[in-house]
């Protein structure tokens, strides 16, 4: 199998995870944490230690890499004021990650689908970066 047939199976195979872990639990539990779905294995508490050492503010960017809905950037954004980019290779993730990052942060988020390695926004614009639960 060439490249570029090896990333399609592997875009496809991420979308059909998301597809199928959308459940009326994820769904309850979103509204405690006030906005997007968990996904992977980062906390609560986690997410909100990241925040609390990200030293980043209003005036800051902050890029998610592999994002999928949007879990933890958003808790960090929210928690911090930043910006947030959000980046990740299946658009499925990012669909469903959308409505709740616009009730979440409004303006200050824009969802990006790619890997990470290009990205829409020039060199040394941001401020901090995190990713978790990404198999690099």
């Amino acid at each position: 199998m060439n490249d570029l047939a090896q990333q399609r199976t592997t875009i496809h195979s991420y979308e059909d995870r998301y597809l199928r872990f959308r459940t009326k639990a994820g769904f309850a539990f979103r509204s405690e944490i006030g906005g997007v779905i968990p996904n992977g294995w980062t906390t609560i508490e986690q997410a909100e230690w990241m925040a609390s050492v990200a030293a980043i503010s209003d005036d800051d960017l902050l890029l998610d890499i592999g994002a999928g809905r949007g879990w933890p950037g958003s808790l960090i954004a929210k928690e911090t004021g930043a910006r947030l980019v959000s980046v990740d290779v299946p658009l499925e993730a990012l669909r469903q990650g959308a409505k709740d990052l616009c009730e979440t942060l409004g303006p200050r988020v824009l969802q990006v689908c790619g890997d990470g390695r290009v990205l829409p926004i020039g060199d040394a614009h941001f401020s901090a970066v995190c990713q978790a639960d990404v198999l690099c």
